[in-house]
């Protein structure tokens, strides 16, 4: 028999597409039975969940350029809200600060979690004022961690955020002047962070008269060599301070004196500076 071509394009009964299937009786007979088969689905939802992020919209966000789709340089913050009236925040002093950072409940990044204003505020304990001592902020952006990579995108997209936070959190702490330890393999990330800072020099934004507002305040950028212990703060420090970048036995926590000119300092560790770095938007924010 010769089938044409309409033969075997016409659709073929199929047993499976009319829900038929054979059911045996007592008597060992096959049935053709066409009560409803269970059909098998896939482990799909399909109405998704509805997903709430604290009332935040996508203009809530606050890296806005960690894709570097537009200028990192201080033209391209400013127009992305950086160093906004950083001078009335900085004037409303220390306690304020401190307490605002309280207050908004930020805590560091590492897995104890530890109260951001509550670990800044060990640096001025009671008559701090009388210890003559340089005072440091140590900002840890070591992030050795292997397929880690949150900050370097931070810094190579928004890296005046970097620097202005050290400012404010630098002014909470009544430090003299901040250290951003950086990753040796992040040379992009460096460049971007050393231009950021040069830019706020030019502009005046630091210096011994930061934003106008009469506070000195300083910036510095430390490459480290690519240890992976250094992400560790003691080692971090001992790096910091030309030393083999080795971990030293810690007293307690956090560590508050050195022996970088034997001063007060404390590491904004929890492996990352984001808390840093948000600390400017927290106090627009109040």
């Amino acid at each position: 028999m010769r089938h044409t071509r309409d033969h075997f394009e016409k659709p073929q009964a199929d047993w499976r597409s009319q829900n038929l299937y054979n059911e045996r009786d007592a008597q060992g007979e096959d049935h053709l039975c066409t009560k409803t088969r269970p059909t098998r689905s896939f482990a799909t939802v399909t109405d998704p969940p509805v997903r709430r992020y604290g009332g935040l919209k996508d203009q809530d966000r606050i890296f806005t350029n960690v894709y570097c789709k537009h200028d990192h340089g201080i033209k391209g913050a400013k127009s992305r809200g950086d160093w906004h009236r950083t001078k009335d925040i900085l004037l409303k002093g220390d306690s304020w600060i401190i307490q605002t950072i309280k207050d908004s409940g930020l805590r560091g990044r590492g897995g104890a979690g530890f109260p951001s204003g509550l670990k800044w505020s060990f640096m001025n304990k009671p008559n701090w004022q009388n210890d003559k001592r340089p005072r440091y902020l140590v900002v840890n952006a070591d992030e050795g961690e292997p397929g880690t990579c949150k900050d370097r995108e931070i810094m190579r997209g928004d890296p005046h955020k970097l620097v202005e936070g050290c400012l404010v959190a630098g002014r909470g702490m009544n430090a003299n002047a901040a250290y951003i330890y950086i990753r040796g393999e992040f040379y992009q990330e460096a460049s971007h962070v050393q231009q950021a800072i040069d830019e706020a020099y030019k502009e005046g934004l630091l210096g011994p008269n930061a934003c106008g507002s009469g506070y000195a305040f300083d910036v510095y950028l430390h490459r480290g060599a690519g240890a992976y212990i250094c992400g560790e703060e003691t080692a971090l420090i001992e790096s910091l301070e030309g030393k083999q970048g080795k971990p030293q036995s810690q007293t307690s926590f956090p560590r508050l004196t050195s022996d970088y000119s034997v001063a007060p300092l404390t590491v904004a560790n929890s492996r990352n500076p984001v808390a840093v770095r948000i600390t400017r938007t927290i106090c627009r924010s109040y």
